[in-house]
């Protein structure tokens, strides 16, 4: 019985991990929103939608674009509160690399 729920389990734990990955690529991939611009774009151009209707999807993709930039960079921004600094990252390119 414990070998079996032992399975049970691991292979719950293996599809819900693969879930989990599935989503956070998902949620920080741009590529599907910088396709639905091009295509609000095209059917701009097609008369398809008015200006006004390409203005607000723009507006609603440029958002969504740049929450997944600062999730990326680690730049979102947080409610206030009291928050501490454990580290810093950082690096320097000089002139050496031109």
């Amino acid at each position: 019985m414990f070998i079996l729920d032992t399975i049970l389990i691991g292979g719950l734990r293996f599809v819900f991990d693969k879930i989990a990955t599935a989503v956070d690529t998902e949620l920080n991939d741009d590529t599907h929103l910088r396709e639905q611009l091009l295509a609000a774009q095209m059917r701009l151009e097609l008369d398809e939608i008015s200006q006004a209707e390409y203005d607000a999807l723009e507006a609603d993709i440029h958002d969504r674009l740049r929450a997944i930039r600062e999730r990326q960079q680690g730049t979102a921004t947080f409610p206030p509160g009291e928050y501490k600094i454990t580290g810093i990252d950082a690096t320097f390119e000089g002139d050496e690399h031109k």
